[in-house]
């Protein structure tokens, strides 16, 4: 799998450029973060490369920074979200404000992006959140009232999950909410579900 090309820009245009690296020419898909960041044509570059294997095609997506190949590689792992989508979401946001609004859970910053609807934003909080927050750095973590939010959303997602496990609403509040007392460190979706599923099943 291709990770890396260094050579000189051959062609640039807004979704993909072409890089001439020994002679052979890559043509790479890129989003407009990286393509506002290129040299002139002529000028050497180096581009990270998120190899994707089809059936009937072998696609390059280039992205300026490390960090925007990451993202781009969390994205396609979502269900329903492929590299056309993910691309275009990355096109539509600052990397680090993306970052941000996944760990915030801020669907509202997610819809604002075109082509982003409310349950594809929801989507991505849901299974992105925690491993985006293990990606980012102390300084783009999310400030403290987004944490508590955060923090909330996670409680009602797994009061939802234990309501629909068969659970009456109060009695897994109230499990819940000892776990929570009693656990010292923000504890993630499903260690927080498991936890609370061993009070209600002693």
């Amino acid at each position: 799998m291709i990770a890396l090309i260094c050579g000189k820009i051959a062609y640039k245009g807004i979704a993909s450029v072409v890089v001439d690296a020994h002679g052979v020419g890559y043509r790479i898909f890129i989003p407009l973060t990286t393509f506002y960041e290129l040299p002139e044509t002529g000028a050497p570059v180096t581009l990270h490369v998120h190899t994707h294997v089809k059936q009937d095609a072998i696609n390059l997506f280039g992205f300026y920074t490390v960090q925007e190949r990451d993202i781009f590689q969390l994205m396609i792992s979502v269900s329903g979200i492929g590299p056309k989508i993910a691309m275009n979401i990355i096109s539509g946001m600052a990397v680090h404000d993306l970052l941000r609004a996944i760990s915030g859970g801020d669907v509202g910053k997610l819809v604002s992006i075109p082509g982003v609807g409310k349950k594809m934003a929801e989507r991505l909080i849901l299974e992105l959140k925690e491993k985006v927050i293990k990606k980012m750095t102390a300084e783009q973590l999310p400030a403290a009232d987004d944490r508590q939010k955060a923090a909330e959303m996670i409680k009602e997602d797994v009061l939802s999950a234990l309501v629909n496990l068969g659970y009456k609403s109060n009695a897994a509040k109230d499990a819940l909410d000892k776990v929570m007392q009693i656990s010292k460190e923000e504890l993630t979706l499903d260690a927080l579900l498991k936890k609370t599923l061993k009070i209600l099943a002693g």
